[in-house]
């Protein structure tokens, strides 16, 4: 009899376990210092129609110069929903230069693959791919489209992203960006502040561009708006989730009926605690639901001393109202975990988060990591709190 309570007790754990480890499974994609690369940063992944999922980065050759390091950009694809990976590949870059800030774009009536990034953060460039990213047209360059901001903003950076952007409802192509007009500094890198950040789109399945009206720029009211996540929200409006550099610690959003002007009065999300950081942004538009990630480290011992600035306890939140309010919130890693994207499929999440540190340095990540994760287990999770900034 003890032995078949045993038996029993073992079984349950053992089932407990397996339903665990089904609602949250993760693996690490890329691992600094291997394939070439000292680390690897500034990662996004998208769902193309046909179902295969894109995780994309940036590889850094040298530790020490940071967001000026030279830079490739690499990609992962997934044809079974994240349970294997294809090998990394590069797909822009020579490495030798600075090529980053990857933001793809998955057309959902056509299965097209648009690729923007940056070089040297001073010209921005597009490739296409209309296999699910298994190979890409010759890269052509945008910048005119950036050019246009100059008159109400005279950057000396310039970048899209961060994450994906989004195709709306009547297929314009749409990607955030952010520009800065930044001190040059004396080895010749530029300040990524003062800024500003706005959208561009295309309206002809991405053949010409086009750009939109800015959406913030740095002010006493909103310091140092940079990279930025857009979603069209289930009630058809366009919103921007903006990282801010403020005492306040908390993201700033805005809206627009059509993405690229109109827009309101950005405002600071309560619920939305921003270490100053990336975070990812995706809606489920069937299901009518809005999922956000960043490292919430609000509550993380010590992280007042470190100026409420620590990238640790990665967190998913969801929202039922179009993004007015988060409803429901779980820990996805409660470890050193930096810049994350998000990709949405029936039943569950990708997420792909950067995890881990080298030398101490949160700024450096030790792995690019991709958790699947059920919808049905982030639902379960508790409402989230509200913070503000200690006077």
């Amino acid at each position: 009899m003890q032995q078949r309570l045993r038996f029993c007790i073992a079984l349950i754990f053992a089932f407990a376990a397996a339903m665990a480890w089904a609602q949250v499974e993760s693996v690490n994609l890329w691992n600094a210092g291997i394939g070439g690369y000292a680390t690897y940063r500034v990662p996004g992944i998208v769902k193309t129609r046909r179902g295969t999922l894109l995780a994309y980065c940036g590889g850094r050759k040298d530790l020490s110069k940071g967001d000026w390091s030279p830079t490739d950009i690499l990609l992962r694809r997934s044809i079974d929903g994240g349970h294997t990976w294809e090998p990394s590949r590069l797909i822009a870059g020579n490495g030798q230069d600075l090529t980053d800030n990857a933001v793809m774009i998955a057309e959902g009536k056509t299965g097209e693959v648009h690729l923007l990034y940056q070089k040297n953060y001073a010209k921005v460039f597009i490739r296409n791919s209309s296999d699910d990213g298994k190979t890409f047209s010759q890269e052509r360059e945008i910048t005119d489209v950036f050019d246009q901001f100059k008159p109400d903003y005279d950057w000396n950076v310039v970048t899209p992203g961060v994450g994906h952007g989004i195709q709306l409802r009547n297929g314009r192509l749409l990607a955030s960006i952010w520009i800065a007009n930044g001190k040059l500094n004396p080895d010749g890198t530029r300040a990524h502040a003062p800024a500003a950040v706005g959208t561009i789109y295309s309206d002809d399945r991405g053949r010409t561009w086009k750009r939109g009206a800015l959406v913030a720029r740095d002010s006493a009211e909103i310091v140092s708006p940079n990279e930025t996540v857009a979603a069209q929200l289930p009630d058809g409006r366009v919103m921007v989730n903006i990282r801010t550099g403020g005492a306040e610690h908390l993201r700033a959003v805005a809206t627009s009926k059509d993405g690229i002007s109109g827009w309101s009065k950005p405002h600071f999300d309560p619920q939305l605690f921003d270490p100053t950081c990336d975070a990812g942004l995706v809606v489920d538009a069937a299901e009518k639901l809005v999922y956000f990630s960043n490292p919430d480290s609000r509550d993380v011992s010590g992280v007042k001393d470190r100026k409420w600035r620590a990238r640790e306890n990665l967190t998913l939140k969801v929202s039922e109202d179009d993004g007015r309010t988060w409803s429901h919130e779980r820990v996805l890693d409660p470890g050193v975990a930096g810049y994350s994207d998000i990709a949405s499929g029936k039943e569950e999440l990708y997420v792909i988060y950067e995890s881990g540190s080298l030398q101490g340095s949160q700024a450096k990540p030790a792995h690019i990591s991709v958790a699947r994760v059920t919808k049905s287990w982030l639902m379960q999770g508790p409402q989230p709190k509200p913070w503000s900034a200690p006077e």
